[in-house]
């Protein structure tokens, strides 16, 4: 999913749906193509850590904690949430300025 074209919530809830919301806490991110991407967080590390081993992110949302239901096949079936989502990663792509530094967003629209 990118964000250059036109995303939909489809393609964001596949993205949700493809992980599995009780084995691992899990970060969205954006990388400087615009690519949306949801990763597992390696145990023990955390959100920094996770930043600097993507130097091409350009903004993420705060890390989303294991077994709280924010991704997997339930998160992407609630399409409000989806909507929220894409909404605010849509919004905080079209804001970013030429910095290099990593927007942390940590409220939806």
């Amino acid at each position: 999913m990118n964000l250059n074209n036109q995303p939909t919530i489809q393609e964001l809830a596949q993205l949700f749906a493809s992980q599995k919301d009780s084995l691992d806490c899990h970060i969205l991110w954006v990388c400087d193509a615009g690519d949306v991407h949801i990763d597992r967080l390696a145990d023990k590390a955390g959100e920094g850590e996770f930043e600097q081993s993507n130097p091409k992110m350009r903004a993420r949302l705060k890390m989303y904690r294991r077994g709280q239901g924010y991704v997997g096949k339930k998160a992407a079936a609630d399409e409000n949430f989806m909507g929220q989502v894409l909404q605010t990663l849509t919004r905080e792509w079209r804001s970013l300025d030429n910095t290099s530094r990593v927007r942390v967003v940590d409220s939806y629209c």
